[in-house]
Order: C-alpha cells, then structure tokens, then sequence
C-alpha cells in the first residue's frame, strides 16, 4: 500500500494564498509534498470508496464540484466538473452503493445530488433541494446555510444540516437520486449546526454547533429524526472569545472536536459525552484527520498542516509542514 494525505485549500478568489490541492506522501508518519494541481479552492475533498477518483468542492459564488483521477504516484487528472447549483459548496459525501454524491451548498442554501456511473465519473445533477429560512444570530442567520448532507447506513435517507435555520432536513433519496422531504428536527436558536456524525451501532449522533460553540449529542427517534439528548461546551478550558466549532471526528469511544478562535482539539468521552483534554493544533484548525495515533491538522490562518500524537502516540513532538491556506486533509492508501 501506498498512503498519501490529499490537502483542500482556499486559492485567491477566497482570500487564500494557495493554488490547488496538494499530494503529500504520508510515511512513518510524517508528510511529503509531490505534487499539486491547480484548481480554485477546493476546500473540502472525499474520495470514491472503491476507486482511485476524489471529488472537490469549488467553494465559489459561481459553485462547482470537480473529479479528478489519482495515478500511483498521487498524482491527479481533472475529470469532470460540475454546477452545483448554488454558491460556496462546502461538503460532500458519497452514498454507501456509491451511486450518488452529495453537495452541501452553504451560502447557495440548498443541498445537490449528483449521480456517479460504474466508472466513478459524475454524469447529471439529479436533485437540488432549497431551504428557506433563518436563526437569531443577525450575521450569520440572516438565510438558510446548508453546511453538510450526511446518508444513513443504507443510503435511503440522507440529512441536511444547516447552519442558518437551526435544523436538520431529512430527506427519502430516491434510486433515481431525486429527494423527497421526511423531517425537519429542531436545534436550540442560535446553534449555528456545522456538522452530524452518527455513531454506528445505535441511535446516537453528534452535531456540532458553530456558533454557540457547543457539542450537541442527539438521538435518532425514527429515521431522519432527531431529539437533541443534551448541550456541552465544546472546549475544556473556559474561552470567553468568538470560537467558531469546526470539525468533528468519531474514533472508537472517542470523539475529537475541533476548536477555532481557541486554537485547540478537544477529545471527549461518549459515555456520556465531555470533554477531557484541550490540545493546542495550530490557528483555525478548520478540518482534521486521524491515522494511526496521529493527528493532523489543516491549521488555516497558520498555512500549515500541523500533526500531534494522541492516545498511545501521544508522546510524539508536535510538527508543521507549510502549505498555503489548508482547509481539509484527507488521508488515503492506495494498493
């Protein structure tokens, strides 16, 4: 197996200083560069679960998802781009069938659906649903911001959250890729939700509250539906400043929450879930990644992916490798 770390970033039509995404080897832990393909900030990336293609986000006010094909060096071949049908996309996921790829489009305010043939390559949009609505927070609420689209274990039913209403919009994912509604699930006002992660083997989930900079564990009480089981701060360590929750991560009975303003990783137990340790990743730790001990941590306002040792690797020194303007790591091990 060959591992690489893929780097998402914001190029100049974002107020970044980077050119594309950037190939790191990842070996023994630490990273490499090798190559970079210029691209307007591709600010989040997932890859196909079967084959060597990865898919961007163009987070622009025009909106647009790119394809791109990954050689045995980590090398990468434009294949496809795409309208997503509304402003600044900022997530995607792939369905478990890997027939449909999801696009949340955060100022555009709606949620796309893209169909995928045998060969990974995007052939048609084939749904976009628009939210309505807004929160109570004046700047950030003024307007419904889709900020990720999450599929169930089956991929039948696939939820949106949005940051500007408050909510999660449940939705029937058709085998056609069309959307139906299901159910809309409530969040205290002000919540700001940034991200769902459901923990397998129950009906627990996770969502992260940007805005009042909280970790907000819900249960799944039919599916699509969600009732918020309760509210913790999202940090450890007392922080009176404008934090900004980022990304959050399940691993084993652990979840990692990323922390922007106070600069910080913080762990949590589950059981229930609190916050446990506060490690300091390097300035607005936008996105991050777990291998083997290891975190890593796309370190924006930093221009560096920055990497620290959890668990048994925690005794591992901390360590920066430059790159422009990063806003998500995604580890990958080709055969």
């Amino acid at each position: 197996m060959t591992d690489f770390a893929f780097v998402g970033c914001y190029t100049a039509e974002m107020s970044g200083n980077c050119t594309g995404i950037t190939t790191f080897r990842l070996e023994a832990g630490d990273l490499t560069e090798v190559a970079t393909l210029p691209m307007t900030s591709p600010s989040w990336l997932t890859k196909h679960p079967a084959l060597p293609i990865l898919y961007a986000t163009n987070e622009t006010t025009s909106g647009e998802v790119t394809s791109a094909r990954i050689d045995d060096s980590g090398e990468l071949t434009v294949l496809d781009v795409a309208a997503t049908g509304g402003a600044h996309p900022c997530h995607l996921a792939i369905t478990p069938d890997a027939r449909f790829l999801l696009c949340a489009n955060y100022t555009g305010g709606s949620l796309a659906v893209f169909s995928l043939d045998a060969q990974g390559r995007i052939s048609g949009r084939t749904a976009l649903a628009q939210h309505e609505g807004r929160g109570p927070h004046e700047n950030r609420q003024e307007a419904a911001h889709v900020h990720m689209a999450v599929p169930n274990a089956d991929g039948t039913v696939v939820s949106a959250v949005d940051l500007g209403t408050d909510e999660i919009r449940s939705y029937v994912l058709a085998d056609d890729g069309t959307l139906s509604p299901l159910a809309v699930s409530k969040l205290p006002p002000g919540t700001g939700p940034r991200q769902l992660v459901r923990r397998p083997g129950t009906d627990l989930a996770y969502v992260v509250g940007e805005l009042n900079s909280t970790l907000v564990p819900v249960r799944e009480t039919s599916p699509g539906a969600f009732g918020v089981v309760s509210v913790t701060a999202s940090t450890l360590d007392t922080y009176d400043g404008w934090n900004l929750v980022a990304h959050l991560e399940l691993d084993g009975d652990r979840l990692y929450l990323s922390n922007r303003g106070h600069d910080r990783v913080t762990e949590f137990t589950l059981d229930p879930a609190k916050a446990v340790v506060d490690r300091p990743c390097g300035a607005a730790p936008r996105h991050f990644a777990l291998v083997n001990g290891i975190c890593y941590v796309a370190a924006q306002l930093d221009d560096a992916i920055t990497a620290f040792g959890i668990g048994t690797a925690e005794t591992r020194e901390p360590k920066r490798y430059a790159t422009g303007t990063p806003t998500f790591i995604l580890p990958v091990s080709l055969p």
